[in-house]
């Protein structure tokens, strides 16, 4: 098949320009709660940030993203569940960090097994659809 399906953790280390691009298939899962997106793609993808790095500020320079906005998804995600996904310790001379909870671990884990399983169910699908794209 010549579809393309990139996890999320390896789409901002390819996110280079190269000089012909091949067309990329993304799963775009959002759980909304009134206003809010509860959980979403970015969410996800900075969990597992947080996940490699151990903090809200490395995971953030990591995705290109403000210390600012990483936290202010950290908390918004965090106020939108019924535990939290990520338990952060105050500063002082090792720096504080943030780790993830067991909700935070199953978050990543769920998400990703839906994009794995739509990716597999629209699989004929996808492949028509890419043979309409200009290579």
């Amino acid at each position: 098949m010549t579809d393309t399906v990139k996890p999320a953790k390896t789409r901002a280390a390819t996110a280079t320009k190269s000089t012909k691009t091949r067309p990329e298939v993304r799963f775009r899962m959002r759980i909304r709660n009134g206003d809010a997106v509860a959980l979403g793609p970015g969410k996800v993808d900075l969990l597992e940030a947080v996940r490699e790095h151990g903090s809200i500020s490395a995971a953030a320079r990591s995705l290109d993203m403000s210390y600012r906005r990483a936290w202010l998804l950290i908390d918004e995600l965090n106020r939108s569940l019924k535990s939290p996904a990520t338990h952060s310790e105050q500063g002082g001379q090792s720096g504080g960090g943030c780790t993830l909870t067991p909700v935070g671990e199953t978050i990543i884990r769920l998400y990703r097994d839906v994009e794995e399983e739509a990716r597999r169910s629209c699989a004929k699908q996808i492949a028509e659809l890419m043979k309409l794209i200009r290579p």
